[in-house]
């Protein structure tokens, strides 16, 4: 029972990140209709927005000890951080330490700039476009993207450490029943599943309870009509472009304690966001989310021990064959609509 709710966590915290974004992805598909192999670039520069903040925070300049100089007479020197100059000590050692959460300052304006610049430079000229042209020109900017951040960061990861009160382990085991030692999980993990849950769950009530989001909705359902009400359609989805784009950075923000920042990221979870996509149902937000969670906890049960030496490397495939699977008995996916990508 202890293995299989540790693997319940693997697939929680997996399926977090596929569901932040594969509903990114679905907010673009379904208010734009634009197929944006892009969007795991996306997530890759909200990862090294966190690797950026970190890096402005430990610049420093040297200034001369108090205890005089060295061996050879000559002055002594040290490096002395920017932000405890600006900050003094303690907040400037507090800042450093919380630099992935304070990210997510950092990364929202950039996010939404990139998204906005993105959908008014590109992707409006391709909105009537047949879905390879889309497939082909977003992917080429995310070859493009990848390969600027290799430039400016290098090839290798770069670590990025969670704050230190989040760096050890939580006991969840103990608050089960179970003995001491016997669930022990890292603490970022969890802050990483109940921070995406927050992420889903604004994006919903920002759709369903605020005035843009009903028109949003009711663009997604039906453009035509709700343009002839003399509402700038374009514009809010513009926004929600944004919007998605933002939340495809905070997922990554949050994912660079887990997952060392490196510039193929995007690409390694852009192939299996898609196939969450679809097997939820191609423009359905709820779809996107239920397969997100769905296919990650079954790629965690996959990979335990007991299940590979029965049937060695499912774990590799596995998201793979139940996409196969699901949508041969529901072609539409999950929670797929009626008409979409039928044409």
């Amino acid at each position: 029972m202890d293995a299989i709710l540790l693997q319940l966590l693997n697939g929680l915290d997996k399926g977090s990140a596929y569901a932040l974004i594969a509903l990114g992805l679905t907010l673009i598909f379904g208010t734009l209709g634009v197929v944006n192999f892009a969007h795991g670039a996306l997530f890759m520069i909200g990862a090294f927005c966190a690797v950026t903040l970190s890096k402005i925070f430990t610049l420093s300049h040297k200034a001369s000890e108090p205890s005089g100089v060295d061996f050879l007479g000559k002055p002594k020197y040290e490096d002395i951080l920017y932000i405890k100059d600006w900050f003094g000590e303690t907040a400037g050692a507090w800042m450093l330490d919380w630099s992935v959460p304070l990210s997510i300052l950092f990364a929202v304006p950039i996010m939404l700039a990139i998204g906005f610049v993105m959908e008014r430079g590109l992707i409006k000229h391709f909105y009537k476009r047949p879905h390879a042209d889309q497939i082909l020109v977003t992917f080429g900017l995310a070859i493009v993207l990848q390969e600027v951040i290799k430039y400016f960061y290098g090839a290798n990861p770069i670590p990025t450490s969670a704050p230190e009160a989040f760096r050890g382990s939580f006991d969840f085991g103990v608050m089960l029943g179970f003995d001491p030692n016997a669930i022990i999980y890292p603490y970022w993990r969890l802050i990483y599943f109940a921070f995406s849950a927050v992420i889903i769950g604004g994006v919903f009530a920002f759709l369903q309870f605020t005035t843009f989001g009903m028109v949003v909705r009711a663009g997604m359902a039906d453009r035509e009509t709700v343009g002839l009400l003399g509402i700038n359609i374009d514009k809010r989805f513009t926004i929600m472009f944004g919007i998605a784009a933002a939340v495809a950075g905070l997922a990554g923000v949050m994912y660079a304690p887990i997952n060392s920042p490196n510039y193929h990221m995007g690409m390694d979870f852009l192939v299996l966001s898609f196939v969450v996509v679809v097997v939820g149902g191609m423009g359905s937000l709820p779809g996107a989310v239920l397969a997100g969670f769905l296919l990650g906890i079954l790629e965690s049960f996959a990979s335990m021990n007991e299940v590979k030496n029965i049937l060695p490397g499912i774990d590799q495939i596995i998201i793979y064959v139940v996409a196969i699977l699901i949508l041969l008995t529901r072609p539409r996916g999950l929670m797929g609509r009626k008409g979409v990508m039928e044409e």
